[in-house]
């Protein structure tokens, strides 16, 4: 592929490299590919604001333990903010600058009319009890009420946050706005303005987009083997939709291991995250992997589907998959996509792959705002639909010019974007 760094480019990087980092050389790279105005990629590699809050929490047992909250908005030209929240230890601006990046990059290759946002609080929400995690939700809500609301920017769960904390959220804002607002956020529970199908979309989107990937390169989904590493929502989801749609989906694993059936598993009968924590292990199956190992099995897809930055320029030569499914946002460095591209492995992106969940966000939006629930029924109709005629979009650039998957999807998401910015102009 002509225009993918060869990895001597990237000899520098290491593997902590920041996610902002990775997402300014992907921008810089996506720039090569389309006839674009400097100065429209100069205003992208930056965020329009970064908020960073305090949100101070009085413990249960005593005292008062203050966190450090942000959101990074990157760009509304085509639409107000829109992003998860998450709550993780490792929180900080510039992960969310870089996420929020990748999330402005997310809709537009979706074609919604939002931009990219991204925050969340640096806390382990391991150590919080549930009436602790509400309280600091509700102040985190307060301190971010100014920059924030169905026209400006819509938060939405991800790691260490759910529809719970959504509806905390939710309410938090519309008490102090003194009317309900449903719009504020989504990902919500369906009986307070949530979708349905919200939790599930993301892994629905990447067995969506395995589907059409194993058919576009002449395979039959039948005859085709699955790993996934990571058996929470994504993972889950999209594993047993494979399972159902007949692919044999012959490892998954959590954060203490994988379990692996070269005949397949039951996929329905092992335990996923939520269902059961950390319980994959526990599920009876031939042998047992480390998750380290699952990301180099012999099988047609790989479906990285837990945490960032986990295939690297130290593993990359080690992937056996001959086509890779990123469910987790960015599971693959820099680095690694140009080993990857050089040994004609297909990565498929998280931009395309995963972006149900933003996709049925944007539903529910549309939902909150009219006042009218959809069907689970016409939520993956319509789902199916979009993720269709985004893959038709990217295949076709794929097809033209000769790129990767992951240039061909900067391709179509920073056309768009450039032709918002070029339209609206620069005020003043």
């Amino acid at each position: 592929m002509s225009t993918t760094p060869t990895v001597d480019d990237e000899e520098a990087e290491t593997e902590s490299e920041s996610t902002l980092a990775t997402a300014r050389k992907q921008l810089q790279r996506a720039a090569t590919n389309v006839d674009v105005d400097p100065a429209i990629i100069e205003r992208l590699k930056h965020p329009t604001r970064v908020q960073q809050v305090s949100v101070p929490l009085e413990r249960e047992e005593g005292g008062v333990d203050v966190f450090t909250g942000y959101r990074a908005q990157h760009d509304d030209v085509r639409g107000p903010y829109k992003g998860g929240l998450r709550y993780h230890p490792e929180v900080t601006a510039d992960e969310c600058t870089g996420l929020s990046m990748w999330m402005t990059w997310k809709c537009a290759v979706m074609d919604l009319p939002f931009g990219g946002g991204k925050g969340g609080i640096a806390v382990d929400p391991k150590s919080l009890t549930d009436d602790e995690r509400e309280r600091l939700t509700r102040r985190f809500a307060e301190e971010l009420r100014d920059v924030v609301g169905p026209t400006k920017d819509v938060p939405a769960p991800d790691m260490g946050t759910d529809a719970q904390t959504m509806a905390w959220f939710m309410d938090a804002y519309s008490m102090q706005q003194g009317e309900t607002i449903p719009g504020v956020v989504t990902g919500k529970p369906p009986v307070i303005g949530g979708s349905y199908g919200r939790e599930a979309a993301p892994g629905r989107s990447t067995a969506i987009i395995t589907r059409e990937a194993v058919d576009y390169y002449d395979r039959e989904l039948a005859d085709a083997t699955v790993a996934v590493q990571g058996f929470g929502s994504v993972g889950a989801n999209a594993a047993r939709l494979l399972d159902d749609w007949g692919a044999t989906v012959v490892a998954v694993s959590d954060v203490n291991g994988a379990i692996y059936d070269p005949d397949g598993l039951d996929t329905r009968a092992v335990p996923t995250h939520e269902e059961e924590p950390e319980a994959v292990l526990t599920h009876e199956a031939p042998e047992t992997l480390s998750n380290e190992a699952v990301l180099e099995l012999d099988v047609d897809v790989l479906i990285p589907a837990a945490v960032g930055n986990v295939i690297t320029a130290g593993n990359a030569d080690a992937v056996n998959a001959d086509i890779v499914v990123e469910g987790a946002n960015g599971p693959t460095t820099f680095a690694a996509d140009a080993i990857l591209a050089e040994r004609d492995v297909a990565v498929i992106p998280d931009i395309l792959a995963n972006a149900g969940g933003v996709t049925v966000s944007y539903f529910e939006w549309l939902q909150d705002i009219n006042r009218r629930t959809w069907s689970l029924e016409r939520v993956n109709e319509e789902l199916e639909e979009q993720m269709l005629s985004a893959w038709r979009d990217v295949r076709d650039e794929v097809d033209a010019r000769d790129l990767t998957w992951r240039d061909a999807a900067y391709v179509v998401a920073l056309s768009r974007v450039a032709e918002a910015k070029g339209a609206r102009g620069l005020w003043p």
